[in-house]
């Protein structure tokens, strides 16, 4: 059968049909994308190609295959509901490739290893449903087409795609990245209310958990933003995202930026949503616990083509509520939970068994659920509920500005290379001092010399800051020879953990992990709202000629000397409404006795 693709997307009246012949190419770069308006390819992305970007994974082969696009059409869609077959999937053999207790075992293994000890704040761990279907694989998936078309809502993509050598359809809620017309957009998406569930809409809406879950994810596709568009994102929303049996929570952000579309795939390789943060670690993770490849589970179904003015397009949904069908029959159906300081191992096993049900009563291969969409309107009471997630948010991320409306003028025009310790809230915090009026280079931990600047920001990262894995032996030795230098530095998170050990105060491990969490503290003496995504503080002690902000425990939030400060908290993450505002308090002391060759002519 020649390959196809069928794509309904949300709000439309018709169904796209797109034929072509399918290739396989090894990178993102080399998919094919000839001039031309309209769709010119579609991709299918595997998960393993994270690894392009320098990221772990086990690698399982799953080719990147194009579907190098010949003839595109499009069909009403009552017209295509009525061309597809009704008969219900029949599968044999089915459940899960990995037993609860196993599941659970894995759970608690990350929340006590892995959140627990600083690796990250959130991990998305899937298992899979595996059955057999009865039937020809492909008319099998043009069934549960028709059953997604007719029984499922508010999918941002419902779609079937047949290589050849697989078919995969599904409908899925969640929007990557698209870009059109010079815009940039990505759509963060966390937080589930079953409509048939016990919790009412307001009760969720004010749900500690579902909120964070939000947040975290919200923090970590900004900083993709911050690497693909030109002044970072700006966040519009929340919203909710109502399905046909669930509703979610989304944010939309929005950036102009000017790469090749094929390097916004890369960069954004892949959504924390399906991954977890910081991304790059939750890919070591991933690869730790679940051992094997997970085929096309958290990649993405990316449409590529130009406009009628010549400019490159992309929109790219997230590969989840998806089924895979090979042709002799095998069924997969992968799921995942989103594993945070919140979550029980009991809970999370449920989320899979309640995710795997949904997709399988959709696809028709269960007793179809009736529709419950609550006939439940946005009351006052909901708008508000959802407005009150912005309060305490940093404004920073939220407003529109004019260029150069937040510069202070003792940063104007200095530059200042910031370190990335594996964590890419970097290129948040380059945006934020960027407004100020610095100058700003980022470079990895791995840099052999750091660059000549003004000022040197030892920046954020995973793991503990103790240990003698090369990461930390490299930032301490960094530190010291910063200090030893008297050149000015400003420690961030784990490069403040760093900064405090080498000036000698004790690190320790917290009781309960601060892993994606907004409070009040004292910042020497004035009162402000910061985020944190740490396991480990330094304690307070007496140093000569250091000033230090603590909790009554001892818990260090910030400290600052001579040339040198450091904080804790993450200034540029959505979390901390007053972070710029602490950055444009901390920094111009540290340049003070700094002669710059930018600012000095």
């Amino acid at each position: 059968m020649e390959p196809f693709a069928l794509l309904h997307r949300d709000g439309a009246d018709h169904v796209e049909i797109l034929t072509g012949d399918v290739v396989t190419v090894a990178r993102l770069a080399d998919i094919p994308l000839p001039a031309g308006a309209g769709p010119r390819t579609l991709a299918l992305v595997p998960y393993r190609q994270v690894a392009e970007r320098g990221f772990a994974c086990v690698d399982d082969g799953a080719p990147l295959e194009c579907l190098r696009i010949t003839s595109v059409r499009t069909a009403p869609l009552a017209e295509t509901i009525a061309s597809l077959p009704t008969a219900p999937l029949r599968l044999t053999g089915q459940g899960f490739d990995i037993s609860d207790d196993d599941y659970a075992t894995i759970v608690r293994t990350v929340l006590r290893d892995e959140i627990g000890r600083g690796e990250g704040a959130n991990f998305v761990i899937h298992r899979v449903f595996e059955a057999t279907v009865d039937g020809d694989p492909v008319d099998a998936a043009r069934a549960a087409f028709r059953n997604l078309l007719t029984g499922e809502r508010g999918a941002y993509w419902t779609f079937l795609v047949h290589t050849g050598t697989r078919t995969l359809v599904g409908a899925t809620p969640e929007r990557h990245v698209s870009v059109a017309d010079g815009l940039t957009m990505m759509n963060p998406i966390s937080g589930t209310f079953r409509h048939d569930g016990e919790r009412d809409l307001l009760g969720f809406l004010a749900d500690r958990k579902e909120i964070d879950e939000l947040y975290m994810v919200l923090d970590e596709e900004l900083k993709m933003m911050a690497a693909v568009a030109e002044h970072g994102g700006q966040v519009v929303g929340p919203y909710l995202k109502r399905m046909a049996h669930l509703t979610h929570t989304e944010y939309l952000l929005a950036g102009r930026g000017s790469l090749d579309v094929r390097d916004v795939l890369r960069a954004t390789m892949f959504a924390p949503t399906v991954t977890g943060s910081p991304v790059e670690n939750a890919s070591r993770v991933i690869a730790r616990h679940e051992r094997r490849g997970r085929g096309y589970y958290a990649g993405v179904l990316a449409l590529l083509g130009h406009d009628d003015e010549g400019r490159q397009t992309l929109d790219a949904p997230i590969l989840i509520r998806t089924a895979e069908i090979s042709p002799a029959g095998e069924l997969r159906v992968p799921v995942g939970a989103t594993l945070v300081r919140h979550s029980t191992p009991d809970g999370e096993v449920a989320e899979t068994h309640t995710k795997a049900a949904g997709v399988l009563a959709a696809l028709g291969a269960t007793r179809a659920r009736a529709t419950t969409v609550r006939p439940e309107p946005d009351s006052p009471e909901i708008r508000a509920a959802l407005a009150a997630r912005n309060d305490g948010l940093a404004r920073f991320w939220l407003d529109q500005r004019r260029p150069g409306a937040l510069t202070v003028p003792a940063l104007d025009g200095r530059t200042a290379v910031v370190v990335d310790g594996e964590d890419t809230f970097t290129a948040m915090l380059a945006h934020q001092l960027r407004a100020l009026g610095l100058a700003v280079t980022v470079v990895p931990w791995t840099v052999t010399a750091v660059p000549g600047a003004d000022l040197v920001v030892a920046g954020p990262g995973p793991g503990d800051p103790a240990s003698d894995d090369a990461k930390m032996v490299m930032l301490r030795g960094l530190v010291a020879d910063l200090l030893a230098g008297r050149r000015p530095l400003l420690g961030v998170c784990l490069g403040h953990q760093i900064l405090a050990g080498t000036l000698g105060l004790p690190l320790r491990r917290r009781e309960a992990t601060y892993q994606g969490m907004a409070r009040d503290i004292d910042l020497f003496g004035t009162p402000r709202r910061v985020g944190f995504y740490s396991s480990f503080t330094a304690v307070a002690a007496p140093l000569p000629g250091v000033e230090i902000a603590a909790d009554p425990d001892g818990s260090v939030h910030a400290l600052r000397g001579d040339g040198f400060a450091g904080v804790q908290f993450h200034p540029e993450s959505v979390l901390s409404a007053d972070g710029l505002t602490v950055l444009a308090e901390l920094l111009p002391p540290l340049l003070s006795r700094v002669i710059s060759p930018a600012v000095s002519g």
